[in-house]
């Protein structure tokens, strides 16, 4: 068994409900590394984060090129397993969303997340047919590339606000017989609406996390399974970026880099 066929297998492992995968999200090497040395079990990547350090927006803006490179660089930068949120596919067809999940297996991932949150036209959400055949496509090519891939399918109906708990499930079921092995609900980290999910949905849970939410083990006690952070660590790292610019600007002084990782300890994790 290989290297990256084993890191695929210990990354399914990691989702036991009751005890979640807990996941703060990268988006480049040196944050990987961070979150590696800090003793995450995995590293999972952020599209938004990954999008922003690349000078692009959210939303499937990127390209399918760029956001492989990304993941190859985060991949070789550590030890553990690495799971890639390729947002919805970079692709307008299930084909072409197979090539991306070649590509992304390809550069050593273990895991992908899939939305299905529309970018572009009126309706929010694909419909679920559609959204059924991208990810049967993302299995079969899984499949082919001899990887035991761990498929988490994103269901975005309370992000944005296109259903509650009932199309939520529906939806989870749907995606779960296409070849899912779990689903992330983010928008919504209710302790009530999070039992519910967990109890109709056969298959791990992950919510996103942040500041407001409930903690890791009160999550755990209603038996989520995977606690993303998403883009909100990046968010704040760009916010420090802010605060130091705006402050040196405006009066000459330096004091939101008081809390800075120094040269020496960033430089050595660079190292390896």
């Amino acid at each position: 068994m290989n290297d990256h066929h084993s890191q695929a297998l210990r990354f399914r492992s990691l989702h036991v409900p009751g005890e979640p995968l807990v996941l703060v999200n990268a988006w480049d090497a040196a944050s990987a590394r961070i979150v590696a040395a800090a003793g995450a079990r995995a590293v999972a990547t952020t599209s938004a984060g990954v999008a922003w350090s690349l000078g692009a927006p959210d939303g499937d803006a990127l390209g399918r090129a760029a956001a492989v490179d990304l993941v190859r660089r985060v991949v070789a930068a550590v030890p553990l397993p690495v799971t890639a949120d390729i947002e919805s596919g970079y692709g307008d067809t299930a084909d072409e969303v197979a090539v991306t999940v070649e590509a992304v297996v390809a550069a050593g991932a273990v895991g992908v997340n899939v939305e299905d949150a529309r970018h572009e036209g009126e309706a929010p959400l694909r419909a679920v047919d559609e959204q059924c055949a991208r990810l049967a496509a993302v299995r079969a090519a899984a499949d082919r590339a001899g990887v035991p891939l761990y498929v988490n399918a994103r269901v975005d109906t309370f992000l944005r606000g296109a259903g509650g708990v009932p199309e939520t499930v529906a939806r989870a079921r749907a995606y779960l017989a296409a070849g899912a092995d779990g689903v992330f609900v983010p928008g919504t980290v209710d302790p009530a609406t999070v039992a519910a999910l967990v109890e109709a949905i056969p298959a791990p849970l992950n919510v996103l996390a942040g500041p407001g939410a409930p903690a890791v083990p009160e999550l755990a006690k209603l038996g989520v399974a995977r606690v993303s952070l998403g883009s909100s660590v990046a968010e704040a790292a760009y916010a420090v970026a802010r605060r130091a610019a705006v402050e040196a600007l405006a009066t000459g002084t330096y004091g939101a880099l008081a809390d800075a990782l120094d040269y020496g300890t960033l430089n050595e994790l660079m190292r390896g």
